[in-house]
Formats: C-alpha cells, structure tokens, sequence
C-alpha cells in the first residue's frame, strides 16, 4: 500500500489543534512499502547464554533464557528524596527495513544510557505468503492496513527484537492490522475482540520460525507471554475496551491517551502512562509528545511537505520536547512520556529532534531514560502515600518549601534568621 494511503488512516484529525490532541501510531510513509527490502545480516550478535539456561517455548521462536540483562532493581524513594526524572522514548510498531532505524536508535541508546520501548506490531514477523493466518477483528483474513513482511525483514526485525532485549530494553505490542476509524477500526472492537487481537500478536511472534521456515534462527530470548505488559493502541483508539481486556490478560500498563505533564495514576487496574501534551514552539497551543502530530500540525499528512521548513520542523519538536522536559525537571518530576515511529516523514527531521532530546537529557544528573517496565516497576515499589502526594503537584509546580519537606513526612526546619528559626548556639 502507498504511503499515502497509509497515513490517510492515521489522519483521524487533520484541524491544527485538534490534531495535536491526536495520536496516529502506525509505521507508515515508507516509500519502499511495507517492510520490503530490509538490510541483510548485521556484524553484531548478541552474547550467548549458557546453553544449560535456554529453555525453548514451543516450536523455538522464544525461548527462557533467563531474567532479562541489564534491568535495575527500583528501590523506593527515602523520606525527603526528590524523585529522579524519568524520560521514557517509545516506538510504535517497531521493525527493522531499509532504513535501519531500529538498529541506529539501540546505538543511540546504548551512547547515552538509556532504555527504551518497542512497541512490535504482530503482522511484521507473519510473512506475506502466509497473511492469511490473521483473521482481524470485523475484517476479512490477510488485511492489514499496514501490510506484512518479506523474509529477510523478518529476519532483521527478529535480530533487532533480541539485541533491543539483551540491552535491557521492553518489547511490548502494537497488535496488528493498525485499523482507524469507521468500518471496523479499532474504536469499534468489543472487549472479546481485543482478546482476540491480542493473542494473535502473541501468536505470531511465538511462531514465526514455523511461519517463515527459519528453523535454525535463534530464537527471540524471551518469553512473550510474560515479556508482554502494556501496550499503545493504534491511533490512540479504542482504548476503553482494550484496557479491560489487558487487565484480564495480566497487562500492567497502557500508555493510548493524552494527558498532561503530571504523576501517573492507575485507571482500570493499569498504569496510565499516557503521552503528554508539551509546549510548541511558535503556537499558543500545546503539543502531544510524539512524531506523527508535529508532522500534523506542520505538513499536514503529507509525508515530505516544504523542504525549506524541515529544519524549522525538526527544531519545534526537539525545542518543545526540550521545554516539557525543563518544566517537569526544574518542576513537579512527572515522568515525560515521549512516541515516535521509525519513520523519515518530512526528510527524517523527526528522527533527528528525538536524537538530539535523548543527547541533551539521558546524561543529565538526576534523569533516568527508562522503558515502560523500569517506569512501572518503579512506581510499584513506591509508598503509594509518596505517589498520591506526588500527584497533588500540577503541571510545572515544584514543591513550595522544597523536596525535603513534602516528601519528608513532616515540616520542613524554618531557615537560619527567619521568624521561627532556632537561635544561634553561643
């Protein structure tokens, strides 16, 4: 399918505003189609566990190998300790072509002490001679708004999948077909509907060895069942029915809507870790921290807009990023939640804007480039008194008296020479 086609199905604002509150979230605008022509073996490999400790799942396309590398340990905050700052940097429906970008941004990470979010969508480890396996929700068998793989994309995927995951990284789902709008798009799917979804996109990534004949390929060193734990939907739709049915799944988090820049709280049993609205750079209305609604708000839905402003483009997203990181970090800590797509709309500007984000802050003292995971785990080992004050804070808000005092649990000491203050010891 055409790149214009694609990303026509995302467009479900086009108004300037309203379509900053928007979300598309499909891999789309590859000129070279759907995962066609994807590069072939790489020189890095990924350490290999001691054979005693892989357990192979099923015909071999995951495997127990373990508890996952390079995961830290959350530790609860002590009495008076200011919040570190948590960035998260997610990709949605995260695969490796031609344009090699899941490999570029694990080199980025890996530069700038991060951990990050794959979002996998299913349909890109099911070959195209073999569509007709899925069978989406209110559609006929083998559609896909986003089309399928070719072999050697399954096999690049599959390779960036396993490295991603031995770096400490999460793979979670973009499910499959990324279907928008009216006419059974993902809005419209019951709550058994989205079971369904689900445990295709599970389906097809335990099985893609049998799908694609690759039997002698590693196997991805996870086991998805458990691997898997949140989510973002397509387009940001559906997410009432979907967040009832990843709670019965055991899912912890969903990460499908538009908030502010402040403390997350559990809706429906799961972590919301939406994304944010953050300030944008030449308008008088705020933006939502991902790729596709700058893209929106700047070029329309078209994929290569002005050539003359794809600086200027590039530089609103990574200034806007910037200034909703400033606010939260010299503020009220909330974690910033930031999406993308391995895309290069409007010249790869985007994808310049995230590096540069990721550069800037993953270094910084205090802040912490982390997954959905790490966030989450986090947060459940906090005093969920600690988080629900934590939640009083608006957008921006630092604590009035300091970090030491709100969270200390008492009131902070009055300062040296002020009324209250201890007197001077002679």
């Amino acid at each position: 399918m055409a790149a214009t086609q694609r990303i026509t199905a995302c467009a479900v604002v086009a108004a300037a505003a309203a379509a900053s509150l928007a979300g598309c979230t499909a891999a789309t605008g590859r000129s070279d189609g759907p995962r066609q022509g994807a590069p072939g073996p790489q020189k890095e490999r990924p350490a290999a566990a001691p054979e005693s400790a892989v357990r192979l799942i099923g015909d071999g396309s995951t495997a127990f190998t373990g508890a996952q590398p390079h995961l830290p340990r959350p530790e609860r905050l002590k009495p008076g300790q200011k919040p570190p700052q948590f960035v998260v940097f997610s990709w949605d429906g995260a695969g490796e072509d031609s344009q090699r970008l899941f490999s570029h941004f694990r080199q980025v990470s890996k530069a700038n002490n991060a951990t990050m979010t794959y979002f996998l969508s299913g349909v890109y480890l099911l070959p195209e001679e073999k569509r007709d396996l899925y069978k989406p929700p209110q559609h006929s068998p083998g559609r896909s708004d986003i089309g399928f793989n070719d072999h050697e994309g399954i096999d690049a995927t599959v390779r960036q999948l396993r490295l991603a995951w031995l770096e400490g990284n999460e793979i979670g789902t973009h499910f499959n077909g990324h279907f928008c709008g009216k006419g059974g798009g993902v809005g419209e799917w019951s709550v058994a509907e989205w079971r369904d979804e689900i445990a295709q996109a599970k389906q097809f990534v335990k099985t893609w060895k049998t799908n694609t004949g690759m039997k002698t390929a590693s196997p991805l060193p996870f086991d998805y069942d458990k691997e898997l734990i949140g989510a973002r939907t397509p387009c940001l739709e559906g997410r009432k029915n979907f967040m009832k049915a990843a709670r019965e799944l055991g899912f912890r988090y969903d990460t499908s809507g538009v908030n502010n820049q402040v403390w997350p709280d559990r809706e429906e049993g799961l972590w919301d870790l939406s994304m944010q609205l953050v300030p944008f750079p030449g308008h008088s209305y705020e933006q939502l921290t991902m790729d596709y609604n700058f893209m929106v708000n700047q070029s329309g839905t078209n994929t290569q807009g002005d050539p003359t402003k794809h600086d200027l483009w590039g530089d609103q997203m990574r200034d806007g990023l910037l200034m909703g990181f400033r606010r939260a970090y010299d503020g009220n800590r909330a974690p910033l939640i930031i999406g993308n797509h391995f895309e290069s709309w409007n010249g790869g500007t985007y994808m310049r804007a995230v590096q540069e984000v990721v550069e800037r802050v993953c270094t910084r003292e205090e802040v912490r480039c982390v997954s959905f995971r790490q966030l989450a785990d986090w947060l459940d080992a906090q005093d969920p008194q600690t988080l629900a004050k934590l939640r009083t804070l608006k957008v921006g808000e630092a604590p009035k008296q300091g970090w030491a005092a709100f969270l200390s649990g008492g009131p902070a000491p009055a300062p040296k020479g002020v009324p209250g203050a201890p007197a001077p010891k002679q």
